[in-house]
């Protein structure tokens, strides 16, 4: 079994007026398994987010999605959280394009090639978040009473803007 490790929440605030953004916050101990058997698409309370005291009490979240130590992405339409291989086109989880590299006088340049019918073989985990998830991808259905700019400038948390 694997060592238990933090959760790492991607909050997406999609409010037009806060100009976006999104955020980095760990979920650990009795947090944690309020998301274990949750699937993507599913709503979450906000208080359960953080560390310590709740710093998004009155916000509601949805789970977009999110992926395992090893960067694979979870899929919404496998079920479990089991890893599997599948077979995809341009889609989530693959671009679904070719890199090709040219050099034209001394210049190297770089093409996107898209062929028709272009699919490949990817690992993909299952939509529902087990104890291998170390990232999970949340949206903001519901805003609290104050924004989430202020929250996270108040408690010094990491911004990736």
């Amino acid at each position: 079994m694997a060592e238990k490790e933090d959760f790492i929440a991607v909050i997406n605030d999609t409010n037009p007026e806060n100009k976006g953004g999104s955020y980095n916050v760990p979920i650990s101990g009795n947090n944690q398994s309020q998301f274990l058997g949750k699937k993507i698409g599913d709503m979450i309370d906000g208080i359960f987010v953080g560390e310590g005291e709740s710093i998004l009490s009155g916000y509601k979240l949805m789970i977009t999605g999110g992926s395992d130590k090893t960067g694979t992405p979870m899929r919404n339409d496998l079920d479990g959280g089991v890893r599997k291989s599948v077979l995809v086109t341009a889609s989530t989880g693959y671009k679904g394009h070719k890199l090709v590299q040219k050099t034209k006088k001394g210049a190297k340049k770089q093409f996107r090639y898209k062929p028709d019918g272009l699919r490949k073989r990817r690992f993909f985990r299952g939509n529902t978040i087990t104890q291998f998830t170390r990232q999970i991808n949340l949206k903001v259905v519901e805003a609290g009473n104050k924004s989430l700019n202020e929250i996270f400038k108040e408690d010094g948390a990491d911004s990736n803007e």
